[in-house]
Parts: C-alpha cells; sequence; structure tokens
C-alpha cells in the first residue's frame, strides 16, 4: 500500500492507498497548533472508536465514507476526494490559539468568517444560535475564509458549500444533543467532507472526538461561567494550554516535552469521554504480538474478504 499525505490529518493519522479502499490509521500522536506535541495512550483506539460510534449514529444526517473496522486503531474507507475545507462549529465564545473565537474576538473583530458578532460577548459565553467558521490550510497553518472567498477561489461549488454548510451544522446540533443527555455540552468541533467517485458528498475524517472536539461539564458550567472560572473540560485544551504558557508554541523549532502527569491526565479524559458519550466499557486492547504486525494482518485479511 502506499502512503497518503493529507496535511495536518497525516499528523496524526497513517493514511495508506490500498487501491480501491484507504487505510486509516489512527495513531496516538497529539497535535495542536499545527503540530505534534506528545503521545497519548490509547488516544487513537479511542478516537478510532468514538468516530465509528459516531458514524453509525449520524447516517441520517449524512453518508459517511466507512467500509470496515478490521482493528480498534484503524478503519477502512471508501476513497474520495477532501474538500479543501475544514468546517469549524461553534456554540461558544472560546478558544486559545490563532484561529479560535475568542482569540479573535479579543482583538476586536467582530465579523469572522462571514459571522457579524455582536459587542460585549466574554470569554466562554454561549452563542444566540451555532456557528461555521470555515477554515483552509496554508504551508502549515488554518487560514480562516468566508464562503465567498469559499466560492470566489474555487474551492467548493455553491451548491456543494450550501450543502455541506447545512450538514455540518446539522451534525454539530445533534451532536450537542447527544452530549446534553449524556451530562456534557459540545462547544465546538470541526469537520471534514468529500466526494466520493459517484459524486455523493460524505462526512469524512474523524466526528465529535475529543480531538478536534471541546467538550465541558454541563452540571458545573452555568455556575463556573456566572463567577468567572473556567468550565470543566474534557478534552486538550489544557495542554494547549500548557504549551502555550511554556514556549510559543507557533514559532519555536524544539518545544519542551509534555509533562507526565499531563500526558496521563489527557489518556484518562479521552476514555472518560468515550465510556461516558457511549455508555460502554473501554476495552484495552491486550495482544502479545508486535501492534504492527496485527494490524498488517488484519487490515490484510479484511481487504481480502472485501475483493
Amino acid at each position: 500500500m502506499n502512503l497518503v499525505t493529507c496535511g495536518l490529518m497525516a499528523q496524526v493519522r497513517d493514511i495508506y492507498d490500498s487501491g480501491e479502499y484507504l487505510v486509516l490509521v489512527t495513531t496516538d500522536r497529539q497535535s495542536a497548533f499545527d503540530r505534534i506535541l506528545a503521545s497519548i495512550p490509547f488516544k487513537g483506539q479511542v478516537l478510532n472508536q468514538t468516530s465509528l460510534w459516531w458514524f453509525e449514529r449520524t447516517q441520517h444526517i449524512t453518508a459517511n465514507a466507512v467500509v470496515s473496522t478490521p482493528d480498534p486503531n484503524v478503519t477502512i474507507a471508501k476513497k474520495y476526494s477532501v474538500f479543501p475545507v475544514e468546517f469549524v462549529a461553534r456554540g461558544f465564545v472560546i478558544g486559545s490559539t490563532d484561529t479560535s473565537l475568542w482569540t479573535v474576538y479579543n482583538k476586536g473583530i467582530r465579523n469572522y468568517c462571514g459571522n457579524a458578532l455582536p459587542d460585549g460577548l466574554v470569554k466562554n459565553q454561549k452563542l444566540a444560535e451555532n456557528i461555521l467558521t470555515p477554515t483552509t490550510k496554508a504551508a502549515d497553518h488554518d487560514v480562516p475564509v468566508t464562503p465567498d472567498e469559499i466560492i470566489e477561489r474555487g474551492l467548493m461549488t455553491r451548491a456543494d458549500y450550501e450543502e455541506v454548510s447545512k450538514k455540518a451544522l446539522s451534525l454539530f446540533e445533534y451532536g450537542q444533543c447527544v452530549a446534553s443527555e449524556h451530562g456534557l455540552i459540545l462547544v465546538d468541533t470541526k469537520y471534514e467532507f468529500g466526494k466520493a467517485e459517484d459524486g455523493s458528498i460524505m462526512l469524512t475524517d474523524e466526528v465529535h472526538t475529543p480531538d478536534p472536539s471541546r467538550y465541558w461539564i454541563a452540571n458545573s458550567y452555568l455556575e463556573r461561567f456566572q463567577n468567572g472560572l473556567e468550565p470543566e473540560n474534557v478534552d486538550k485544551e489544557f495542554l494547549r494550554l500548557w504549551f502555550k504558557n511554556h514556549c510559543n508554541p507557533y514559532e519555536d523549532e524544539v518545544l519542551p516535552e509534555a509533562p507526565e502527569d499531563l500526558v496521563c491526565e489527557l489518556s484518562w479524559r479521552y476514555i472518560f469521554l468515550y465510556e461516558t458519550i457511549t455508555k460502554s466499557k473501554f476495552e484495552v486492547l491486550q495482544s502479545e504480538e508486535p501492534i504492527h504486525e496485527q494490524i498488517s494482518r488484519n487490515v490484510a485479511s479484511t481487504l481480502a474478504s472485501l475483493k
């Protein structure tokens, strides 16, 4: 199989072209600020299995690329061409990266990616309605774009953009409802879409996992917000903030090593979120076989059965 590089996705996933299908191996690599920060135990398995749980439950909103799951860290997917636009759905004024809503709002920007924002918003405040802030990729970082710019630059047709944006907002609203039923708040997330060979639009990459998504504990949010405290979160934001407070994660050539206690904490949070959302026990993969050999054997067997 040939390895396919796909921007930031390739930082956290190894993607192979088997000829008829794509083989996506979700690794334990942790990314933020458009670079790798650390390796988080069990992260790959958690993200892959969380995505599969959501893919199965969102087919009433949009088709997805999943064909089979031959290994806890692996998904075999239909081939598709990826739209060069990431659809970031937001329900709150939050964030620490250069493209986050709070960062740009705090700088005085009141029209962001085509969304008019009122004065007087504060950090962690719920927006009056969910919004999309699409981005596209430059050499190594996300670049915010408006819907008009996406169409004018030929990144998507107007019809495709309108269909995808509608699906993205519907997915986000559904995700928020499910999260609320499980005592969580889905704060924001990122979606990637592609086109199958028959021209149909489908959801790709991952969905509502704790890597591209931000989750808060619901029952403590309002009191903490009213008292000026940060919400209780179960995502990677605390690790992003640690790096932002200890270096310049965008410009420093070499980053400090992530503290072991933070790495363990993030691993626990990912597993906690998986179990909270799916209401199932996270089963740690036990195998005496080297992981690369196990994955190769399972993938080869599954691809053979798909012929």
